[in-house]
Order: C-alpha cells, then structure tokens, then sequence
C-alpha cells in the first residue's frame, strides 16, 4: 500500500531542500566497481521506483550506499519543517566532481544528488526508528539538471515516482518532548526551479565548497575525504582553512557567523543578485556586506501585508521592527518567508536571528 497523500498538482507548495544531516557509511569507495548495468539505467532515464537506480544496497530504507553514491553532509541546513536528511551524491565510474570557489560544484553527465526526507518517530531515542517521507533527486543530463519526486510507501520498502505532487499526514515527537503534526507537502516536479535558479537556470544548491567544507566527526574534512576517494578535484595545495565556509548555526559560536550562516543556508538561494528574489534589492549571501542590501535601513521594494506595517527590513537594536523577523514569525503562505518549504515556525532560528537584530548596534 503506497502513502496516502492528496494531490495538489501546480498548487502544490515545495523545495524544502537542505536540512540536518545524519551521515551514512559506506563499506566501499571503489570507484570503478559500479556496474555497467547500473550506469545505463541511470542513462535511460526516469525510473518509477527509486529502488530501480540501485543506490542503495539491502532493505531500502537502510538507506546503505552502494558504490559510487558517496554520503555527504552540509554545515549550515535549511530547515524543512523539522525534517531531517540523509544526502548522497551517485557519480558514473571513473568521474569526478570538480571544484569551484564560489558556486556549486560541475558534475558529469548521469551524475545525480539524492536527498532523503524522514521523521523519527521519537527524536531524543532514534533507535525507535524512523519513518521516509520522500526522495528527491537532481539528475545531470546533457541538457543540465532535471528534478525527480519519489514518495515512499508505507511500508517503507520503496518509493513511488510523483509527478503531480501532494501531501501526506507526519506525526512525531521532537527532542523536547513536543508532540507535531503536519500534513507534509510534496513537490510538484515543476516548482523546485522556483528556488533552483541561478539567472534563470536550474542549478543545485547546497553542494557548494560554503557548504561541504567542514570536518567529520572523525576529524577530517569533508572536501580532503572526497578527493582521497577519487571524486573531486582539488586545486593545488589546497587549504580547507582558508577556503570558504559556513557556520554551524545549530552550534555555539559567534552569533554573527551563526545568524550570516542561518540567512545564507534558508534564505539567500533567492535573495542574492542572481536569484528569483534578485529585484527585491535585498542579499542575503553570507558574502553581502553592503548593510543596504542586508535590509538594514531598507524600506520595501512592495508595500503591504508582508510588511507587517514594518518599515524597513531591519531595524538595527529593534527586532519587533523589522520586517525580516516578521515574515520569518508568520505562518501565513501569502506573509512567510521562506514562501515555500515550510509551514512550521522555526523556532531556533527566529530565536537566532532575532538576538541577531537586538545586538546590532
């Protein structure tokens, strides 16, 4: 029996993309012992179940790689209604992703990033278990990226190609002891351009060196660990430390990095000079320095609801002032942002960035 959910087609609201990681590992990162098979059925095309690309190995929802699908985590997620994520890259045999300084990274042809959304059904004891809503991949093909929706059923042995989206009820217990309840959206496979955009191309966003630059819970970089293994190419002499990353805003540190971090990850796909929200004039880039573009000061391009009777994006010292702590409060899908992705209030990051605001001086 597949997941009950009620389709919503062009209505309904999507891309909750990035958000907290739980790392999978791999028994093996050989290289060139995926088999040919594997990679022409990733050639042909879409599949209707995920099951069929064989990226994982064992009952499915163990979610174990197989090889050539390589774990990954990020340092600053985007929170997607409380979901957590477990990411994976697939790369063909004898490729490589290669390096860029300051936006995603190239990958070959056939090379897919997968993303899993779950709940545990108890988040302070995750050996209770946990319940898959989604799969979602990003597709490289020889005309760019391709966005594929896969819903898993309830039994939780595989998952079901969606292309007109939806919804599904999710209940669980967070790590305070709050019981939720949502009925979790599913995306239409037309709608995560609506975030995915890059001057108006479809692009990834999070497998970008601010991102994927961080030390493992062993000690060693995530970039240093992907080059040992044969899937990225670095520059030479490269240094993780003087290359760009971001803060882990879920840790304690340094409230501008955390509160920067926190925009960069949830908000600045959009609000940046080559994003959707490029005409708002408002850059919420962890590289944006000039106060004007950060919503310092800045009144409006649209008055209106969305505006809360708020004159300016941020009101240095007075959070209950500014706009951008308004729309970050509402729940309302006309007032909120981010627009789509979320339904619950992120409680942790208006809390951050509202001491962000009440300590600008």
């Amino acid at each position: 029996m597949t997941a009950h959910y009620k389709i919503f087609g062009l209505l309904g609201i999507v891309c909750l993309l990035m958000g907290a990681a739980h790392p999978v590992q791999r028994e093996n990162n050989d290289l060139n012992s995926v088999t040919e098979a594997e990679t022409r059925q990733l050639e042909a095309g879409i599949k209707q179940n995920l099951s069929e690309y064989a990226f994982f190995t064992g009952p499915l929802a163990d979610l174990k790689p197989a090889y050539n699908v390589f774990p990954y985590e990020v340092n600053a997620p985007l929170f997607s209604d409380y979901a957590e994520k477990a990411r994976f890259i697939y790369l063909p045999a004898g490729t490589k992703m290669q390096y860029r300084a300051d936006a995603s990274f190239d990958y070959p042809e056939v090379a897919v990033i997968i993303k899993n959304f779950f709940y545990w059904n108890n988040a302070a004891r995750p050996e209770l278990g946990r319940r898959i809503i989604e799969t979602r991949l990003l597709l490289k093909d020889a005309k760019g990226w391709k966005a594929i929706e896969y819903v898993w059923n309830t039994e939780q042995t595989d998952a079901i190609l969606e292309v007109a989206g939806g919804a599904t009820p999710v209940s669980w217990q967070m790590a305070s002891g709050k019981q939720q309840r949502i009925d979790y959206t599913i995306p239409n496979l037309n709608q995560c351009k609506g975030c995915h955009s890059y001057d108006g191309k479809f692009t990834p966003i999070g497998t970008t060196t601010k991102q994927l630059n961080l030390d493992l819970p062993g000690g060693e970089n995530q970039l240093l660990l992907f080059q040992q293994q044969g899937m990225l190419d670095l520059p030479e002499g490269f240094e993780p430390a003087q290359a760009a990353h971001l803060a882990d805003y879920r840790k304690p540190g340094n409230a501008d990095e955390a509160a920067r971090a926190y925009l960069d990850s949830n908000c600045a796909h959009c609000h940046n000079p080559h994003g959707p929200a490029s005409t708002s004039g408002m850059f919420l880039n962890v590289e944006e320095n000039n106060p004007e573009h950060l919503g310092i000061g800045k009144p409006p391009v649209a008055a209106g609801r969305g505006s809360g009777n708020r004159k300016f994006g941020i009101v240095p010292g007075k959070p209950a002032e500014s706009i951008l702590l308004f729309r970050m409060e509402e729940n309302d899908p006309g007032i909120r942002m981010p627009e789509i992705g979320r339904q619950l209030m992120h409680e942790e990051g208006v809390a951050l960035i509202k001491n962000w605001i009440r300590e600008m001086k």
